[in-house]
């Protein structure tokens, strides 16, 4: 696939590495060319230097014959007008475009073909911010993801000894389990190797365990690793900039938050833009100041600057103070790893966090979602199974029957996603979702139209899962 990225900033470096390791045509275009020598000294692609908006520069860049255009530079206007110049003159099939003004985030009509031609609207605070709040409801989660409309959920716990199942095979989970209670263990992560679950697979304290089930039944699933932590009721955030101040008003109404910010006028903007958060100019490190606004008390501490360095050293201290838990933005992926379990409970990568998105639209077949795993180094997929027997791998077989693939396999299905039923409520009558989950077993058979979630522990093995629920030419 031919792929041009404009803007080679952290969000379009990180989405240009992982798109060339899957052997993806990549053109990058920035008006920075020291910013471009980098990115290419370190990755197999081609670089054009100008104006990420001009015809001429994009013509240069081989937008004639792409299959996607990936807008992402630091102007939304900049990338609105690469959108529709793509469609208007160089006829892209498909453009995603990077926003963070609402203005145009929240305009439908602005964003159609007609006008600017942007499939999708990608804001990397928004998904960061519904990301952290996922976290919150959850306090003993590593990460926090969904399937299916909702209906089905994936949570990624840490294993601690006095777990029910911690020391023992996963085949004693249905001993433990309420009637009507199905789940399944998806992935084990020990000691960053990836391991294929069975029912003989032995639960290790320590282990990162990723847990698949009907999103009322997650918390149940939970209970077999960890015991349950008390709700999030005070939250700090340090770091008063697009995504801190889209944090605290997403947390504000549910949690007792607190912001710091270093810059005074930054700060007085963030505490006119919230209705019950108190907001502190200063800076998030100094350790007086978290004694003054008792650092111990706090359940959550969010270190959301715009700096790997002082979010590792704020949430370090935080939580050297007594935060019970650190979650901290951190960009560069060997900083997450060296810290992330040690005193940052949870490193996240905003761009591993928003590749997921973009990776649904370079995806082969109808790939409703893409999930970045453990920074990037598997995936979880839906995809829509279509066809029929005749001319489908997968639909009208059983899962036992499906040609094995090292590395992959189906983990749950979400079966009539798309079918509703009348049910009645005191006399009224309202149309209410099915999404009925299947948790994969050896003799489930797929059936057209199923949303079938598929694990990649190693990316590697995702084109074969692409060929595998590819449809004939005799589907057309």
């Amino acid at each position: 696939m031919h792929i041009v990225i404009l803007g080679a900033g952290q969000v379009g470096a990180s989405v240009a590495e992982s798109l060339v390791s899957e052997n993806n045509d990549i053109t990058v275009v920035d008006s920075d060319h020291e910013r471009l020598a980098h990115l290419q000294d370190r990755l197999d692609l081609q670089t054009v230097v100008g104006n990420a908006a001009h015809p001429s520069v994009l013509a240069n860049a081989g937008l004639r014959d792409a299959d996607l255009l990936i807008a992402v530079t630091q102007s939304d206007q900049t990338n609105l007008v690469a959108c529709k110049v793509a469609h208007s003159i160089f006829n892209v099939p498909a453009r995603i475009a990077r926003l963070r003004a609402r203005d145009f985030l929240d305009s439908e009509k602005l964003l159609s073909s007609e006008n600017f031609a942007v499939d999708y609207a990608l804001c990397p605070e928004q998904v960061i911010t519904e990301y952290i709040a996922r976290l919150v409801d959850f306090p003993e989660a590593l990460q926090v993801l969904s399937f299916g409309g909702g209906r089905l959920a994936l949570v990624a716990v840490r294993a601690y000894a006095g777990g029910l199942l911690v020391g023992r095979p996963i085949k004693d989970m249905s001993d433990h389990l309420p009637a009507g209670i199905e789940g399944r263990i998806a992935a084990i992560f020990r000691r960053d190797g990836a391991i294929t679950p069975t029912g003989e697979t032995i639960i290790e304290d320590g282990d990162e365990v990723f847990l698949l089930a009907a999103e009322e039944h997650i918390r149940t699933m939970m209970r077999e690793l960890r015991r349950s932590l008390e709700p999030v009721r005070r939250v700090m955030i340090a770091g008063g900039g697009n995504i801190g101040l889209r944090v605290a008003q997403a947390l504000e109404s549910k949690c007792e938050v607190k912001v710091v910010e270093l810059d005074r006028r930054r700060a007085e903007f963030v505490a006119s833009a919230l209705k019950s958060v108190l907001v502190l100019s200063g800076d998030a490190t100094d350790e007086e100041l978290l004694q003054q606004e008792a650092i111990d008390e706090m359940d959550l501490f969010l270190a959301l600057t715009n700096d790997d360095e002082d979010n590792i050293m704020a949430g370090s201290l935080a939580k050297r103070m007594g935060s019970k838990r650190v979650v901290a933005l951190i960009n560069r992926r060997a900083y997450a790893e060296l810290v992330q379990g040690g005193p940052i409970d949870i490193a996240i990568s905003p761009a591993q966090v928003s590749i997921g998105t973009l990776l649904t639209y370079v995806r082969h077949g109808d790939v409703a979602q893409v999930h970045s795993l453990r920074r990037g180094a598997a995936e979880a997929l839906e995809i829509v199974a279509h066809g029929e027997q005749k001319n489908s791998k997968v639909v009208g077989r059983r899962i036992g029957e499906l040609p094995e693939i090292a590395g992959a396999f189906i983990a749950a299905i979400v079966r009539d996603l798309d079918k509703s039923q009348e049910v009645g409520f005191f006399g009224l009558a309202r149309q209410k979702q099915m999404g009925h989950v299947l948790i994969a077993h050896k003799d489930v058979m797929i059936e057209s139209g199923d949303h079938v979630i598929v694990f990649c522990l190693d990316k590697k093995v995702v084109k074969q899962v692409e060929k595998l629920f590819a449809v004939g030419f005799h589907f057309f």
